[in-house]
């Protein structure tokens, strides 16, 4: 399929006159286009500026409060209840990330969940913000009920990532970053625009047969937990999703399984709603607080040499560390650009017309 690349500085300029436009003032709007392009960036095109649309068009059904007075319901000397008043989970996250480490330097760990927020892009970037305090991070959140747990044909949960990220001394971080399901909703989505279809054991049908077809889930199928079937482990992740709809939902007051809020602005948002918008959960562990975090640092080299050392299968040059291929795409994308899909670009450019701004082609 035709695609076009764009410099990071088009699209976050773009980004950020879009956000800015919606009512965002001038930090939010930043911070929006900055965790928007983080996706593109590390190669999640799924989360990327591809989203920008839908995130307009749940501000115009008057889901996303472009300026939320976010706030902290409740809090203890290490945790947090924040409030995200409805605002774009892309400024919710960071903000309630933040409240995590300032706890986390204080008191040795920081815990956050959030009520009342939005998607909120890729987790990965939000657990990142701990490595330069010298911290663990993690992130998660729940989402759109579009997954089966094993057995059932209901969706019950969101993919509901999970993101740990870990500093290291010379060596990167390691940063891992990953639906609770075999694949997130956002690659199907790729598979849509391209036309192909989907690996067996990442969707069923409506009456939960295994299906290739990707366009299943809005035919009435559902997304599976990582593992596909019982016999390759979907009970381990359908836990996982669960803990993270408990953690970011039930433990805040957000809403959780089958009464998370739609993604897309079209579905309707579900009646008697147990809890406020979208969860999300969030961490910040200072190392110092278990042990110097030089020695750590030091062993945390040691662990990702050895296995960066490690004997490989047939085929294959070395052991990747998580985080590796993000950084590697990052590194590519910031010097080459970042490629769009043609259906992505005519987003885009619908958006620039309808809110009288432009996007810079090369």
């Amino acid at each position: 399929m035709e695609q076009q690349s764009f410099s990071y500085q088009q699209l976050f300029d773009f980004s950020k006159d879009i956000f800015l436009k919606i009512g965002c003032n001038t930090e939010a709007a930043e911070r929006a286009a900055q965790v928007l392009l983080s996706a593109d960036l590390r190669g999640v095109d799924s989360h990327g500026i591809a989203r920008l649309s839908g995130y307009i068009r749940l501000w115009e059904a008057g889901r996303v409060n472009a300026a939320p007075n976010m706030q902290i319901l409740h809090e203890t000397p290490s945790t947090a209840v924040v409030d995200g008043d409805a605002g774009l989970g892309l400024v919710v996250a960071p903000y309630a990330m933040q409240v995590a480490i300032d706890k986390a330097k204080i008191a040795g760990t920081g815990w956050v969940s959030v009520q009342n927020s939005n998607h909120f892009g890729i987790a990965g970037i939000h657990a990142m913000m701990a490595l330069e305090h010298d911290m663990i991070g993690i992130a998660m959140t729940n989402a759109s009920p579009l997954v089966a747990p094993t057995f059932s044909i209901e969706r019950l949960l969101g993919t509901n990532p999970i993101a740990v990220a870990i500093p290291a001394g010379h060596e990167t971080p390691f940063v891992a970053d990953m639906a609770t399901t075999t694949a997130a909703n956002g690659k199907l989505e790729i598979l849509q625009r391209k036309n192909q279809e989907a690996p067996t054991g990442w969707i069923q049908d409506k009456d939960g047969n295994m299906s290739t077809n990707q366009h299943e889930v809005k035919n009435g199928g559902a997304l599976l937990p990582l593992g596909g079937d019982r016999e390759h482990g979907s009970h381990k992740g359908y836990a996982l999703g669960s803990i993270v709809d408990i953690f970011s939902a039930v433990l805040s007051g957000a809403n959780y399984g089958p009464w998370v809020p739609p993604f897309v602005s079209f579905l309707p948002v579900a009646d008697n709603l147990p809890g406020k918008g979208i969860g999300h959960f969030f961490g910040a562990m200072r190392i110092d607080a278990f042990r110097p975090a030089a020695d750590f640092k030091q062993h945390m080299d040691q662990w990702i040499t050895r296995f960066r050392n490690a004997k490989t299968t047939p085929g294959n040059e070395s052991v990747l560390i998580p985080g590796d291929p993000e950084r590697a795409m990052e590194a590519e994308r910031r010097k080459s650009g970042i490629p769009l899909l043609a259906p992505v670009i005519a987003d885009i450019q619908k958006l620039a017309t309808q809110f009288d701004t432009i996007i810079k082609f090369n």
